[in-house]
């Protein structure tokens, strides 16, 4: 019998065994649910609304679309799709986390989104969906918590129709040192802000630090390429603090 150890994994800036790792990010939005999208606007200054505006918009949907808005969450950006591909199209919601799709349900519900929006709880590093099944597929402020980006991104690159758009909106590094010293400063708070909001000083803890371990915007560009996109790009927002990246899933795959 071997003594090989299991291999490890980042979680926030402690080192967990692969096995673990989705269930602790699971405990983490069990826990935030219901206050996520308050945590959201103390946290970004309100910004993020926009942020998701831009990245929904890079997606292209239009009217009879097929869109997957992985790690959807709470729904914020479901909710703007749904307009986009309005009767004829239809968005899928996904998330792995079964507190938060109930959270994303109940919002899309009380506004009235239900005729076009289906909800699908799986694990976006192995999909569930048939290959070449979307126009489009958008992850807003989630892949930085997947144990092994590269599978997730390979998933989605299999799940996407032929000449479908990814786009990718998460936290990234600022591109300004200044900027850089007062934006770490200023997310110091964010756990404190938590604990007067949620009760739950650990989770933004971790959310913290699993953006400073995520990928900067070259890393992340190299990684989008090597999953098999091409016209791969990115844009910073707020220099850096967050950035939008977007791929195209070939049309005729060499």
């Amino acid at each position: 019998m071997g003594n090989d150890k299991e291999d490890l994994t980042h979680f926030g800036f402690t080192q967990v065994p692969l096995s673990e790792k989705t269930s602790r990010v699971a405990d983490v939005f069990h826990s935030v649910a219901g206050r996520y999208d308050i945590m959201n606007d103390l946290m970004s200054l309100g910004t993020h609304r926009v942020m998701k505006q831009l990245a929904v918009n890079a997606t292209k949907a239009r009217e009879g679309h097929l869109v997957l808005d992985l790690a959807g969450g709470t729904g914020d950006l479901t909710t703007i799709l749904a307009e986009y591909v309005g009767e004829s199209g239809q968005v899928c919601l996904c998330d792995i986390n079964g507190s938060m799709l109930t959270e994303g349900r109940n919002r899309l519900l009380n506004r009235g989104i239900v005729s076009n929006v289906s909800f699908v709880q799986a694990d976006g590093e192995s999909l569930p969906f048939p290959s070449n099944s979307f126009n489009a597929v958008i992850i807003g402020f989630g892949l930085r918590n997947f144990t092994s980006k590269e599978s997730a991104l390979k998933s989605m690159y299999r799940c996407l129709r032929p000449g479908g758009k990814l786009v990718v909106l998460e936290f990234s590094h600022p591109t300004n040192n200044i900027l850089k010293g007062a934006y770490e400063k200023f997310s110091k708070f964010w756990p404190k802000v938590g604990k007067a909001v949620t009760g739950d000083e650990e989770s933004y803890q971790y959310l913290v630090e699993s953006i400073q371990m995520h990928p900067d915007q070259d890393t992340l560009r190299d990684m989008i390429v090597d999953a098999g996109f091409s016209r791969v790009r990115y844009q910073n927002l707020l220099n850096g603090v967050v950035a939008i990246h977007e791929g195209v899933k070939p049309r005729q795959e060499e």
